[in-house]
């Protein structure tokens, strides 16, 4: 019997014939998620769009899916996600999809299989919020953007 977490996964119609994802190496921490497209998407610059992957996930309670960008398309054309890290509930099970940013100066084009995001099971914690009139002091306080100084 194994120790690891099962999450249920099923390929939908639009990833027929797509390698399901696996990790790629002993020590990975997610799997990549492919794009499942019936023809080829093309971004243009400034300009992003839902990638669908034709995988839907069912991740137990108390876990959630993590979507992240691939290092190797932000550092090798300029592609990233809008909302990085993308949430995948543990009651959703609907298809995963990945709103791909083009940040280049050049179109980019994604094709059918092509490796657009990782995926990354990540236990979670859930808190209960209590309403104070006031807030325990800090050496930072209210300190936000910038507020340690340029280093």
């Amino acid at each position: 019997m194994s120790d690891h977490l099962i999450v249920q996964i099923t390929q939908l119609k639009n990833a027929e014939g797509l390698p399901v994802p696996h990790y790629q190496t002993e020590h990975s921490a997610g799997v990549d998620l492919s794009a499942a497209l019936d023809e080829d998407m093309v971004i243009g610059p400034g300009r992003w769009k839902l990638v669908p992957t034709g995988i839907a996930v069912a991740i137990p309670e108390g876990f959630e899916g993590q979507v992240r960008p691939r290092s190797g398309l932000a550092l090798k054309h300029g592609i990233g996600m809008l909302n990085s890290p993308g949430t995948i509930d543990a009651d959703y099970r609907g298809e995963i999809g990945v709103i791909l940013f083009n940040f280049s100066d050049t179109p980019f084009a994604v094709h059918r299989g092509d490796r657009i995001a990782q995926m990354v099971i990540a236990k979670l914690e859930r808190a209960r919020f209590e309403q104070v009139e006031a807030l325990s002091t800090t050496a930072r306080g209210a300190g936000g953007f910038g507020h340690t100084g340029v280093s």
